[in-house]
């Protein structure tokens, strides 16, 4: 035998003397053994809070390193896909980091990291695996009082998810610096003074809870965060409790059929504060949209004038909001939707004690949203006010059904209401 063979020879003798070492080492090592839902307890994952591809797992938490001696397997991760700085780190430590593929199924990589899909995602368990569901072809969930000021005896406490975070005395109300496009220390200062009552609620800032596809309830920062002003602006200006579609995949608008209608005379009510009250409707309605099988209503800080009505409850009411109304109600009848919460089949409409804004409910009976266009064209009684149902739809269905994108078709649905 050579002596370059020898030296070889005792080489390889080491090598499997050591290998021998390990294995036999190993044996006694109580290996640890994860499942989805074990280690995200062990971890805190936010299981249910939307992900976006790109996104770790883990939050804000660091990378998890494991021992090596617990989790041997995980160094053949690092060497089949040449983790080179991954491969250091362990040698030198002893510590490896954690495989996530052991844990997980889909749309997560084996270092934690979500992919393979468009939109807001959310970590879920689905057996004993870690997954990232993608998001439905459509989001949607209900608007929630998050942050609200509540009136006392002595001035205002300011109330977040339910719990009183400061006090403030009614003579600091004015300096108190919440605001948004529809409200300010103003608005506050004069729903203190003249419209609450003790025990009286203004919200501030609303959340989103009970989406559609089971994720997390969210607060009001990360409505914006996570959907987009778009959508943080929607919020704001529709009550709380309002359904709110919040993302959409593929889709194709879908436009209904126009329907349109005139303000026309009526000076016993005043034709100055009737046309007013049209444009309000027509404010408070335009680009409303309902998530399929929900009910949707007007958004809020929209004000309606009183004109003197001796048939009326109270002796007034809001005229003027009927020609609007009848066009919502002949698009909303025209997609084959029930007749509205607040209104009538008559010439009128709008029926007394029904705010016509947040009081009228539309239900979309459709599995996709619409939208609710409204506007008008002129001006004094000659007024004209249009609206239609703009539907939108899977993009596959309306390919395979063969539907138009363009609306055909425009109806006058006459012009006698108040």
């Amino acid at each position: 035998m050579s002596s370059k063979w020898r030296h070889t020879s005792v080489k390889i003798v080491l090598v499997l003397f050591v290998v021998c070492i390990m294995l036999f080492a190993f044996s006694f090592v109580n290996h640890t053994t994860y499942t989805g839902q074990s280690f995200a307890d062990a971890y805190n994952l936010p299981v249910g809070q939307s992900i976006f591809a790109g996104d770790s797992i883990l939050d804000d938490q660091g990378m998890v390193e494991v021992p090596l001696l617990s989790n041997p397997l995980f160094i053949f991760h690092e060497i089949t896909t040449l983790d080179l700085k991954g491969l250091l780190f362990t040698l030198t430590t002893g510590y490896v980091p954690f495989d996530f593929s052991t844990i997980s199924s889909d749309n997560i990589d084996s270092y934690g990291n979500a992919y393979g899909f468009e939109g807001p995602g959310y970590l879920d368990i689905e057996g004993d695996k870690l997954t990232v569901k993608a998001p439905d072809n459509y989001i949607w969930g209900y608007s929630s009082p998050y942050k609200l000021l509540t009136k006392t005896k002595n001035g205002v406490d300011i109330v977040e998810n339910g719990t009183v975070v400061r006090s403030v005395p009614t003579n600091e109300i004015k300096n108190l610096d919440f605001h948004n496009d529809f409200y300010n220390s103003s608005t506050i200062v004069e729903w203190y003074n003249s419209e609450a009552e003790v025990g009286s609620n203004f919200t501030l800032e609303k959340g989103i809870v009970d989406f559609s596809d089971g994720r997390n309830d969210i607060n009001f920062d990360d409505v914006e965060r996570i959907f987009g002003k778009n959508v943080s602006d929607y919020v704001d200006a529709y009550p709380s409790g309002s359904p709110i579609v919040l993302y959409m995949g593929n889709t194709t608008p879908v436009e209904g059929e126009v329907y349109y209608t005139y303000l026309d005379s009526h000076p016993e009510y005043g034709d100055t504060v009737r046309e007013y009250n049209a444009r309000q409707f027509v404010e408070a309605w335009n680009n409303t949209v309902i998530p399929p099988n929900c009910t949707g209503n007007g958004h809020d800080y929209v004000s309606f004038g009183s004109a003197a009505d001796a048939s009326a409850p109270g002796g007034s009411a809001a005229h003027g909001v009927c020609p609007p109304a009848r066009a919502l109600r002949s698009a909303v009848l025209g997609e084959g939707f029930s007749l509205p919460v607040g209104m009538d089949d008559s010439e009128n409409a709008v029926l007394f004690g029904y705010n016509p804004a947040s009081d009228i409910k539309v239900t979309n009976t459709h599995s996709y949203p619409v939208k609710i266009i409204m506007w008008t064209e002129g001006e004094g009684t000659s007024m004209c006010i249009f609206s239609k149902i703009v539907r939108y739809v899977p993009a596959d269905e309306v390919n395979t059904n063969n539907m138009t994108t363009n609306s055909t078709t425009t109806k006058d649905i006459g012009n006698s209401s108040t």
